[in-house]
Formats: C-alpha cells, structure tokens, sequence
C-alpha cells in the first residue's frame, strides 16, 4: 500500500506519507490484553491513519471523497439540509463551508457544537427535518443502539440519505456485547476501547440498520477506484455504509 506521494482531498495537501495510528492505542490493547484482532477491523488504515496536515482519519477522508461525488451533480433547487453528529473538525470545516448544504452539528458532551442533543432522544428536531445525516462511530457508545437508529430514521427525510459507521470487526460472526463489561480495563479488553459498549459484527450492524428501516448500500473499493483509495491513505478493506429511507 506503499507509494511515493499520497494526497489528503480535506486539505489538498500532496504528501510523502500519512501518519500510522498512534503507538499509544497498541499499547493500550497490550496492555489491556485485548482478545480480538485490531487487523480484522474493516474500515481502518493502520499505516496511513492520519493526515500530518490536518489531522484528518482515513475514514474522514472516505466520507469527502463521497460527499464530494454526491454533491458535485447536485442541481436541488434550495440548499440540503445536513446533520453531523459528533463532528469530526476537518470535515466539519470542509462541509459548513459548502454552498449547497446547510450544516448543522451535534453532540452530548461537547460544546463546540450547535446543539447538544443526546442520540437515543433527538426531541429537538422534527421528524423528517434533514436530507442528509452523518453519524460516526457513535453507536458503539450508546446503551441503547436501536432507539439512536429509530430517531435517525425519523429525523430523515424521505428520499434522504445518511452517513452510519461504526467499528466493524471481521472476525466476528456476531455483535459483541455484554452489560457486565462495565470498567475501562475490561471495555479496552474486549471492546478496543475504554467508552466502547460493543463490537459491530458486518452482518450484525447492517441487520440492526435495516431493523431500523433503513435501506442499505455499501461503497467500497470498486465503488471509488482502489487507486483512489491508496491515493488518499484508505485501505482497500474500507466499507462505507449509506442508508436511506424511503
């Protein structure tokens, strides 16, 4: 996955590398002695994580490079109206600065946002309110992940589209989760992270989208050009997942 020049579409930078995921997080897993393998994760780029730019992830860079395509064509008659849910800040800057959209973010615990709204109770926005949400890895840290799903599906309109990803573990036939793991210790032993409540299964994070009602499509590599993919730093296992609703 080694090439000579690399290239970082949030901040148009030409780059002799990315950056790997930091050493900490391994030592993290070491120490925690984490039971599943980090290498069967799907949408994570070990190697060339980080943009040394801006700061950007290798799935930050995933969901521009969609975004970019989706709205690139777009001809809508009013500007769309986006929700970002714990905003990433590069493509958060990137997104609010677009004239076709109208960007809105949200998050519990932060301040730096425009409302701070929990996942599982979004009461203050109408239903069918935006045609566009982006929710990244959230899901993992909320208790109640089928009541997040339900009030994502209602808060988009029909004919919208959205952005779901979480940690999705190869190597699992199932979700992976259980209520009595509760201390930071045990949640990076099993769980990679020490505020992670589960690990997504592929069959058992697209069965519980579709629960929800969404409909559900994944991009990958032949979607976007495996070219395009090592270009930009992703690994040619990523998976973007868009639900929509009818």
């Amino acid at each position: 996955m080694h090439r000579n020049s690399y290239s970082c579409p949030l901040c148009d930078s030409n780059l002799k590398c990315f950056l790997p995921l930091s050493s900490v997080y391994f030592k993290h897993l070491n120490d925690n002695q984490y039971i599943h393998s980090i290498f069967q994760f799907e949408t994570l780029n070990i190697d060339q994580y980080e943009c040394p730019v801006c700061g950007s992830s290798d799935r930050d860079r995933l969901y521009y490079l969609f975004l970019r395509n989706s709205l690139k064509t777009l001809k809508a008659p009013k500007r769309l109206k986006l929700l970002d849910i714990a905003p990433a800040q590069q493509l958060r800057e990137k997104l609010s600065k677009l004239e076709s959209i109208e960007y809105r973010c949200a998050d519990l615990n932060r301040e730096d946002v425009d409302d701070r709204v929990d996942v599982t109770d979004m009461s203050l926005y109408q239903a069918n309110a935006f045609d566009i949400i982006i929710c990244s890895h959230v899901l993992e840290h909320v208790d109640d992940d089928a009541k997040a799903l339900s009030e994502l599906y209602r808060i988009l309109k029909p004919d919208g589209w959205g952005i779901v990803m979480v940690p999705v573990n190869l190597g699992l036939s199932d979700t992976y989760e259980n209520k009595k793991i509760v201390t930071e210790a045990e949640r990076w032993k099993h769980f990679a992270q020490h505020d992670h409540l589960r690990t997504y299964s592929k069959k058992g994070f697209t069965s519980r989208l579709k629960d929800a009602g969404f409909d559900v499509e994944e991009f990958d590599h032949k979607y976007f050009g495996l070219e395009n993919f090592i270009t930009h730093g992703i690994h040619p296992r990523s998976v973007l997942y868009i639900v929509s609703k009818k």
